[in-house]
């Protein structure tokens, strides 16, 4: 018998810490979101690497955004299964996380050294010559590496919905209901005069 299930309760789906290193491991693209100094929020898709519990990204250090991170280094990171290259495993996670955390720079010849060819080897992990070529176009003079260190998570396991939905899930392998949904969600049905869920 299919469980209860309201449309408008997301925050119950969150990924385990495993799924969480296969969607970041996995996934090939992010999408950096800072504020310019005029308040603005402002995104640009990435690649990235995920390593040490830390978002890793380059882009050039005379960029907008180097200026405003280093000025507020407060970021969120948004990383979604659609980003998985083609012919990706079937059994990947699904869904998407945005992490608010803040940003690091690094442009040391040590960080360097690890980052790029790891990088490189994500996106061309079958392709030698591939990812030796890109390795050599990071390394540019005016480039610089950014890393995130998450302060918070806001996910959504698009696979644990699907199963919610369909009642092939048990309630304890949901996540508790965050504040969004367990109080700010009825403030807004009363001011709507519904009932409270």
């Amino acid at each position: 018998m299919a469980q209860t299930h309201d449309h408008e309760i997301v925050s119950i789906y969150p990924f385990n810490e495993g799924e969480v290193d296969r969607l970041m491991n996995n996934s090939n693209e992010c999408v950096l979101m800072w504020a310019t100094k005029d308040g603005w929020p402002v995104g640009v898709t990435h690649t990235f690497l995920w390593h040490d519990e830390k978002i890793w990204l380059t882009f050039a250090s005379h960029r907008h955004r180097a200026e405003a991170i280093r000025r507020d280094p407060r970021v969120s990171v948004n990383v979604s299964s659609a980003a998985y290259p083609p012919r990706s495993a079937k059994d990947l996670p699904s869904g998407a996380i945005t992490f608010k955390g803040r940003g690091e720079f690094f442009e040391d010849d040590k960080t360097k050294a690890w980052f790029y060819p790891a990088l490189s080897k994500k996106l061309s992990p079958t392709n030698e010559g591939a990812a030796n070529f890109f390795t050599g176009f990071l390394d540019s003079p005016l480039r610089t590496i950014l890393a995130v260190t998450p302060e918070k998570r806001i996910m959504y396991n698009s696979g644990k919905a699907d199963q919610h939905v369909a009642g092939t899930i048990s309630e304890e392998e949901l996540g508790d209901r965050l504040p969004g949904d367990a109080k700010r969600m009825n403030v807004e049905r009363a001011r709507r005069g519904l009932d409270p869920r």
